[in-house]
């Protein structure tokens, strides 16, 4: 057997494990409308807060204030250790044909270097900023903060010292399960960057593109409109596909940036 089929038959049986994976962790987040689940430590407010950083380059923001992504800059900086991964697992099991299967996620803190994998490797602060501006350029959209799934997901025990960052498309991502789960349960779990706003300009014909990149559903045309929806996370992918430029992202609170990082440090050390 050659080195090239032996290699992508350990590749296929890949994909199946972490297919098998991804749909056992998009179950549970079905599960999530049960009562008492809530309990589960993946649901507990305390061990998730997860933050979409949106990607659009036209946010409208006051004078001074940085862009969203200098949130991810901070704390790249800040990092004890860095780590990333050589291909994302979500777009790897699914055969994700429309977003680069070679950026994965990276992860932050102590705890980054406890994973062994083999397809993981500590970077400097530059080459993360790096792997981080080729996954933006490349249509992902970052989500920073704490998953505990993510210690689950990548083998690592849970001593509150990981911050995770991964880089979500719309097809693949295990995060399209939220919409499986109920608002009041994914809220504090998901919530929103501070002080965005996202809003359906006079421009909308309702042509739709925006509500077919809604990883979550949280868009709907109803009478030649887009209408968004109490679900929506803020990532701006719909402003970035959206073909008349109807779709407006404000960053309203000057000092997002340090509420932002003051939250993330509550609930995970990473530095």
């Amino acid at each position: 057997m050659s080195g090239r089929t032996r290699n992508s038959i350990e590749e296929s049986g890949d994909a199946r494990k972490l297919r098998l994976a991804m749909d056992m962790a998009g179950r549970f987040f079905r599960l999530a409308r049960l009562p008492g689940a809530s309990r589960h430590p993946w649901l507990r407010p305390e061990k998730t807060d997860m933050r979409w950083l949106p990607i659009n380059q036209d946010i409208e923001t006051p004078e001074d204030v940085p862009m969203p992504l200098a949130v991810l800059d901070r704390i790249i900086d800040e990092a004890s250790h860095r780590v990333v991964y050589d291909y994302c697992g979500c777009r790897r099991a699914y055969g994700c044909e429309h977003y680069p299967v070679e950026i994965g996620c990276l992860l932050m803190g102590d705890s980054a270097i406890e994973g062994g994998s083999s397809h993981a490797r500590e970077v400097t602060p530059a080459e993360a900023r790096e792997h981080a501006r080729a996954a933006v350029d490349g249509g992902l959209v970052p989500i920073i903060g704490k998953a505990r799934i993510d210690n689950a997901l990548f083998g690592i025990k849970d001593r509150g010292r990981m911050l995770t960052v991964c880089f979500c498309c719309e097809c693949c991502c295990i995060t399209r399960h939220l919409k499986n789960m109920p608002l009041g349960r994914v809220e504090p779990l998901f919530p929103r960057l501070e002080g965005i706003r996202i809003e359906v300009q006079e421009e909308c014909t309702g042509c739709g593109r925006c509500a077919e990149h809604c990883y979550i559903d949280a868009i709907t045309v109803v009478e030649k409109r887009a209408v968004i929806s109490d679900y929506c996370r803020a990532c701006g992918r719909c402003a970035t596909v959206c073909p008349k430029d109807a779709i407006t992202i404000r960053l309203e609170d000057a000092e997002f940036l340090e509420k932002t990082i003051s939250r993330i440090r509550s609930y995970v050390r990473y530095d």
